[in-house]
């Protein structure tokens, strides 16, 4: 049961209606009789909660009119702390990702979900899942003799073609015959790593860097070399210089220059030309993640790594699991110098892609629709991060920082006094609540004090409900009461919209 006063619980019902846009700029709050009979409050009461509202600035009072929505003012967090990129980075080290990741996944488990901080894709509903339907169906109807023929070695000849025309976009020069389709982005790494590196070889990675990467690297028994990661700007390039002095066995960097994840920034176009120049010059293999780079605000994709690329030393993967269909584990790659290698290393791996998909998807993506989507896509994605981060910066506690990205689906935020995100991972496991710990995007476990929150989902009173239960965690653990102590009920447990003591829902 909520501990406070009926007038406060009232007031919070309008504050979310406000924060999630249901009552916009401009509009009128319903009226105070309408406040009494909805809610079956007394006049005092009703007035209460809307001078509650009008006291943090949500609301104005306009003379025989009643109140009306401000336009709020967005909370802003400080940005994440820069690293030092002045001392040579931390000798490259076994990740230990598995047993981490295992953890992981046998904590979450042990405990239902209510709500997932931690998922890595969008809502369902934002793909275009009728559009790829129908583009199926026609496809199977044109050519139902690709179910009994080969398949081709590298993907088939169409997608390709719609794969090559898309990418000069992103400054991306390739030919059809460049490209070879696999089975999602971690494939495409995973091919890379195994054309540029044996077992026992030093790979350089952003700090931090995505988990998935480092179980690779474990996987294919090579090493992690971290170097430090800007919250702004991505990977240092001075940082990784001084790398390549200290350790000159490093035979490959892989980079998230467009929407890191998980920190969602961007490199700029200076330090990107960098980083190629600097990696030609040393004759060390670049491998480019392009995972999120189209889910940029303003739906135009920043460019690619690859751009700058004169030689063929950049492995250009990407993937559509994140933009057009995460259940088709639909991704590419350009191989450069090391293409023929990666040809024969995805044979020998998996053998080619069924063909249907990839000719369903092509003709989607070679229409105006797809253009639609990823603007819709990314208009939403903006919405809901938004949303998330203005959340986060009204219930979390003084100290937090948090990144504000131009894109993608995630947020990074910095726990203030050094607190334990993975303390808050445990607590919130036990509110049903279930994020991201920032531990899991270092092999040596170095960002305990962040997290990674997901905001792929439409923000609802449910997730702004859990964002105050997680807040809760923190104050908790800084005055050693335990999680199960939080004030906040239990997610899930009262039917969306509804408030206690309220008799109605929203």
């Amino acid at each position: 049961m909520d501990p406070r006063p009926l007038y406060q619980r009232i007031a919070e019902h309008y504050r979310r209606a406000i924060h999630q846009g249901v009552l916009a700029a401009g509009s009128r709050l319903p009226s105070v009789r309408s406040l009494m009979r909805w809610h079956g409050i007394s006049l005092s009461t009703a007035l209460q909660a809307c001078r509650e509202l009008e006291s943090e600035g949500l609301v104005q009072a306009k003379a025989r009119s009643g109140y009306f929505v401000l336009r709020p003012e967005r909370l802003r967090l400080p940005s994440v702390r820069e690293p030092d990129t002045s001392r040579t980075p931390e000798h490259a080290s076994d990740t230990g990702m598995h047993d981490r990741v295992s953890a992981f996944v046998t904590q979450s488990e042990r405990y239902p979900c209510s709500v997932d901080f931690a998922g890595g894709v969008a809502a369902s509903h934002l793909y275009p899942v009728d559009l790829l339907r129908r583009s199926m169906a026609r496809a199977l109807r044109s050519h139902a003799q690709v179910l009994v023929q080969p398949v081709p070695r590298q993907g088939h000849p169409f997608f390709r073609a719609v794969l090559a025309r898309r990418a000069l976009a992103q400054g991306v020069n390739a030919s059809a015959d460049d490209i070879i389709v696999t089975h999602g982005c971690v494939e495409a790494l995973n091919l890379a790593l195994r054309a540029v590196a044996m077992p026992g070889d030093t790979i350089a990675v952003e700090s931090p860097a995505y988990y998935g990467l480092l179980q690779i690297l474990e996987s294919l028994g090579m090493r992690a070399l971290e170097i430090p990661t800007s919250p702004q700007s991505g990977i240092s390039v001075d940082a990784l210089d001084l790398a390549f002095q200290a350790y000159p066995c490093i035979k490959a960097v892989v980079v998230v220059p467009n929407r890191h994840n998980p920190l969602g920034c961007v490199m700029p176009d200076s330090e990107k030309a960098r980083l190629v120049a600097l990696c030609e010059r040393q004759g060390v293999a670049v491998i480019e993640d392009d995972t999120y780079g189209l889910l940029a605000d303003n739906a135009v994709a920043p460019a690619a790594l690859k751009a700058w690329d004169a030689t063929g030393n950049v492995i250009f993967c990407a993937s559509l699991h994140k933009t057009v269909a995460p259940g088709m584990r639909l991704g590419w790659m350009i191989g450069g110098r090391w293409h023929a290698r990666v040809t024969m290393l995805k044979y020998v791996q998996s053998r080619p892609n069924e063909p249907l998909a990839q000719l369903a998807v092509a003709e989607f993506m070679e229409s105006s629709a797809y253009d639609r989507h990823l603007a819709r896509l990314c208009h939403h994605l903006k919405r809901q991060r938004e949303q998330m981060a203005q959340a986060i910066a009204v219930h979390f506690p003084s100290g937090t920082r948090m990144n504000m990205p131009g894109g993608g689906m995630f947020l990074w935020i910095e726990l203030p006094d050094g607190r334990s995100a993975q303390d808050m991972f445990e607590l919130g496991l036990k509110e049903g609540i279930r994020i991201i710990p920032g531990s899991m995007f270092s092999g040596t476990g170095r960002f305990d004090h962040c997290v990674r929150i997901s905001c792929g989902e439409p923000f609802t009173a449910k997730l702004e409900h859990a964002v105050r239960t997680l807040a809760a965690t923190i104050s908790n653990e800084r005055d050693g009461r335990p999680g199960s102590a939080v004030a906040a009920q239990r997610v899930g447990s009262r039917p969306q919209g509804q408030m206690a003591g309220s008799g109605s829902r929203a």
